[in-house]
């Protein structure tokens, strides 16, 4: 089986793991501090908070914004769920907007109408490693006295124009989960400009402490480890090399499926650098089932990020949810990821472009 993601761990991140064991340090300590000051340096922020994963990092975001009861965020239905319970988890309501179609990401002329006198924050995900149009929202939030929360969980190394993903908001966060373009095994970031921000990030991360056993606020244990952060500080050196395999793997797949009938490859903006966290087509007349399972029966790893809007999932509808996006509607009955990781050999680029070509002659 090609799986469709793959973390790439290898005996650099194995040495200084057991660097860590052997130190008996193994909790939040040094290397969690040189982990966020390398990566602040390669964002280009003047601070990073790590945190036990990108869940924590935007619920601690939202938390260290004062935001909570009665107020209301703007973001995508089309994501994790995470980025929208971020908002449930400190007492806000999430109000989900429609999506760009051809990026898939927050289509910023939805935005503005949805804004009421409730709005505190946006939070746009930049969803498949490709940036949000973070020029037109953050005209938006400054007019309208918004912050901005990136979610930068599928964006290491992502830019928008000539800026960092990471850079363009109040505050972003980063997922280090085993699949995302680089891996701390569980863990996460926060990156700001912000001191007062950071600093109310920090102390609510551990425990709401701002001295040793003097709590401050109502805070949390969402501290990463020395552990996370040794394999982290790897991983981060070679961030930029997945990524350029990656982007050379997508431009094969778009090369090559350009004239493949019923699968649509994606959309890449001119101004944005897209690192391909999912390399996601589009698959027409309600085929995607059909030729995911085709593609699993080759022996070719798939995944549909994502089959459900936030808004329709469970807990949503039992909160009264009755939301309609039809783009995000209509992109979670048609998206469909192949594999693009960076372990990906010539070889096995090619057996997924002739299954597609034979999917093609078979469904459509």
């Amino acid at each position: 089986m090609i799986p469709v993601a793959k973390p790439l761990i290898g005996e650099e991140e194995i040495e200084e793991v057991e660097k860590v064991l052997r130190s008996g340090f193994i909790a939040q300590g040094p290397r969690v501090a040189e982990f966020e000051e390398a990566f602040a340096s390669y964002i280009g922020t003047e601070h990073a908070i790590a945190t036990s994963s990108g869940t924590t990092a935007l619920h601690i975001s939202l938390l260290a914004m004062g935001i909570g009861k009665g107020d209301e965020v703007i973001t995508t239905p089309f994501s994790f769920a995470a980025t929208g319970n971020c908002a449930l988890y400190v007492g806000a309501r999430p109000i989900f907007v429609d999506i760009d179609r051809a990026t898939f990401n927050l289509d910023p002329n939805q935005i503005e109408q949805a804004i009421t006198k409730k709005t505190k924050a946006i939070v746009p995900v930049h969803l498949y490693g490709q940036s949000a149009k973070m020029d037109s929202i953050r005209k938006i939030a400054e007019e309208n006295d918004l912050l901005i929360v990136e979610d930068a969980a599928q964006a290491h190394g992502a830019m928008f124009q000539d800026k960092m993903v990471g850079s363009l908001g109040d505050m972003a966060c980063f997922s280090f989960y085993p699949t995302k373009n680089m891996t701390t095994s569980e863990g996460g970031m926060i990156t700001t400009n912000n001191a007062e921000l950071a600093d109310n990030a920090r102390v609510l991360r551990a425990h709401g402490e701002r001295g040793r056993y003097q709590h401050s606020v109502l805070g949390y244990n969402f501290r990463m480890t020395d552990i996370a952060a040794a394999i982290g500080l790897v991983q981060l050196k070679k961030l930029d090399g997945f990524n350029q395999k990656r982007i050379e793997n997508a431009e094969y797949f778009t090369e090559h499926l350009k004239g493949i009938c019923g699968i649509e490859p994606p959309f890449v903006s001119p101004e944005v650098k897209h690192v391909f966290h999912q390399y996601t087509v589009r698959v027409e007349d309600g085929k995607r089932n059909d030729l995911m399972n085709y593609l699993n029966q080759e022996d070719i790893g798939t995944g549909i990020h994502y089959p459900i809007p936030i808004y329709r999932q469970e807990i949503y509808q039992k909160m009264g949810y009755n939301t309609t996006c039809p783009l995000t509607e209509k992109a979670a009955s048609e998206v469909l990821s192949l594999p693009v990781h960076p372990s990906l050999s010539v070889e096995e680029l090619e057996k997924i472009v002739i299954t597609l070509e034979g999917a093609s002659d078979k469904f459509f």
